[in-house]
């Protein structure tokens, strides 16, 4: 069965999304609960924003949550991309891309005029992703988070007013 997107909402998306997050990265990449809780500080951000310029999005397939992204203000003209995830059950179903272009509608309708976006480098998929949607890279900076070395990366579109 295909997946389906809806606005996150339901009683239970909300914890989902931080459980969903830290479990799978710790998993995949062996993050400790400081990714996790970054994430809960995200989610309880957009559930106390009273904005309605901030939406967020659950993927369901066989009745089960399976993805999700969210975007919110960044600033008066820009949009932030967040949490995207894609639980591995549904992957290769083209479900990323497709939470991607929700949030770039989303984005576009409520005029915003570009979209940012700050993911890390070992998150290969996702780049493959925002790249074929039009991203670049704007900044790239080493860290040391959530127990690991990486490199963080920023990514930057600039919005089209028309919808896709």
């Amino acid at each position: 069965m295909d997946a389906t997107i809806r606005p996150l909402g339901v009683p239970g998306d909300l914890g989902w999304v931080v459980m969903a997050h830290g479990e799978q990265y710790a998993a995949e990449f062996g993050w400790d609960t400081s990714f996790e809780a970054l994430v809960a500080r995200i989610v309880a951000d957009y559930a106390n924003a009273a904005d309605d310029r901030s939406g967020a999005w659950i993927a369901e397939r066989d009745g089960r949550r399976v993805g999700c992204v969210f975007c919110v203000p960044y600033d008066a003209t820009t949009a932030q991309l967040r949490i995207l995830l894609v639980h591995p059950s549904a992957r290769g179903l083209g479900l990323g891309g497709r939470l991607v272009d929700t949030c770039l509608d989303f984005a576009r309708a409520h005029g915003y005029e570009r979209v940012r976006l700050w993911t890390n480098s070992v998150l290969a998929a996702a780049r493959r992703v925002y790249l074929s949607r039009g991203f670049q890279l704007i900044d790239e900076q080493p860290h040391h988070s959530f127990g690991a070395d990486l490199v963080g990366q920023t990514y930057e579109l600039t919005l089209t007013c028309h919808s896709r």
